[in-house]
């Protein structure tokens, strides 16, 4: 049961995209933090538009690290699936 002000939202297919300019120290500080998340609970949090999700991440998942390097940009790609 949760909270008396929290409602749980049941949705099959769900995508949340950021795309944003940032610091390398604020980026590696994100990471971290999902990272944390990942490492200490069984949950993922984000929030969005004043709207928390929290997500089910079971204890295996499966990591694809994708790297291109390019003459005028580069990707480093981390992605969890499971």
């Amino acid at each position: 049961m949760g909270l008396p002000n929290q409602k749980e939202i049941n949705v099959e297919i769900l995508e949340i995209e950021t795309k944003e300019t940032l610091q390398r120290e604020e980026a590696a500080k994100r990471l971290h933090a999902i990272a944390d998340m990942l490492a200490r609970q069984n949950d993922v949090e984000f929030e969005r538009d004043g709207i928390r999700f929290n997500v089910h991440v079971p204890d295996e998942v499966h990591l694809k690290v994708e790297l291109e390097v390019g003459t005028d940009e580069s990707e480093l790609e981390i992605e969890l699936t499971w």
